[in-house]
């Protein structure tokens, strides 16, 4: 690549993402439904013609942030998850890594909570297919514990649902928390709600047995 053709792609990339962090910062404050590329390119310090040789309209750029709002969390839980240690270790770990997440990336945060069931049909289906996809991967995780042990995928794969699905709401939670006290408050009961389910998961045999 010459010199001048890197430059290019360079300032093609600067650009493209000034539309996305200029769309995750209005979009702290309404829907994706709600929002107009005049607007985020005004934000962005662009003219409309401009977004366009990015994204063919607001839904692309829309499933773009689900991509990178959800990229960063998957590694982590999937770590911490893997790890040796008592289950309570991990479940504490588990919440530790949510809450740090919600600390740095909250605009990320706040957009999939409104958006998950928002208006902009591509980006809902983004979202529901990134849970989906991140749902496999602690599944896999869980399949490797020896409690897992003569479990079916299908009840893995429940379970790996279950613990998302909280994932989530807790991690909705801790963002609406007006207080450090607040959220410490939120953790724990996060902590206990994922020892009640591990509580389940290890008598879920003999009972479905």
């Amino acid at each position: 690549m010459s010199h001048t053709a890197g430059v290019r792609q360079a300032q093609k990339q600067q650009s493209r993402r000034a539309l996305l962090d200029a769309g995750l910062r209005l979009l702290e404050h309404q829907n994706l439904s709600g929002l107009g590329v005049r607007e985020v390119t005004r934000e962005a310090g662009m003219s409309p013609a401009g977004f366009y040789r990015h994204f063919p309209g607001l839904a692309e750029l829309g499933v773009e942030l689900v991509e990178e709002s959800l990229a960063s969390l998957h590694g982590m839980i999937r770590s911490a998850l893997a790890q040796r240690g008592a289950a309570e270790e991990r479940i504490d770990r588990t919440v530790a890594v949510i809450a740090a997440h919600v600390r740095e990336h909250q605009p990320h945060v706040r957009f999939l909570t409104r958006e998950r069931h928002g208006g902009v049909r591509a980006v809902r289906e983004a979202i529901g297919g990134e849970l989906r996809r991140f749902a496999g991967e602690v599944a896999e995780a869980l399949a490797l514990q020896p409690v897992s042990a003569g479990w079916s995928p299908e009840e893995i794969a429940m379970l790996a649902g279950l613990y998302v699905d909280h994932m989530v709401s807790t991690a909705a939670a801790l963002l609406d928390a007006p207080t450090e006290a607040e959220r410490r408050r939120i953790a724990r009961t996060a902590q206990t709600q994922l020892r009640l389910i591990g509580v389940g998961r290890r008598h879920w045999r003999a009972e479905a047995g």
